[in-house]
């Protein structure tokens, strides 16, 4: 892991309202705090050199498989319908909290804003991703299990 990768991290945590964040893998321990000893974090990394390990490459989460569209149809038609509830950010979208639970969410269910519509596994931490807005579910944009990108639509609402 990277300096630049850090500070990506280090930002969705701002953007998203966390004030914790760990990851842990063989011989590499991160662990990010927010509060008052932020800007000392801060200082450190602007300060830090390269400094890990050489590590194999860490291959990028293959984009998600969109649907052919039908044969003279404008590939765009689908994001004119309803509002759109993208990723936050890159990892696995899971439809339900585990795998013996039922879905969040199905096609034609009234969500309210700030209700759990889904999870984003990101570097082994489970995220819920909330509504942002209130509405039915018209479309689930992603299949359970596949991996997404920053601004992906995870459902469109109607």
């Amino acid at each position: 892991m990277d300096l630049n990768e850090i500070k990506k991290i280090m930002k969705l945590m701002d953007d998203h309202g966390l004030s914790h964040f760990q990851f842990e893998k063989e011989d590499f321990n991160l662990k990010l705090k927010k509060g008052s000893d932020l800007e000392d974090l801060q200082k450190a990394l602007s300060s830090l050199s390269v400094a890990a390990p050489a590590a194999a490459p860490v291959a990028a989460p293959a984009p998600a498989i969109a649907a052919p569209a039908a044969s003279g149809a404008p590939a765009e038609a689908p994001a004119a319908t309803g509002e759109e509830i993208s990723s936050p950010m890159v990892g696995t979208f899971y439809r339900k909290p585990n795998p013996d639970s039922p879905n969040f969410v199905s096609v034609g269910d009234a969500v309210s804003e700030g209700q759990t519509i889904c999870i984003i596994e990101a570097m082994k931490v489970m995220n819920e991703i909330k509504a942002e807005k209130s509405g039915i579910i018209s479309e689930i944009c992603v299949e359970d299990g596949n991996s997404v990108q920053f601004g992906d639509p995870l459902f469109r609402l109607k």
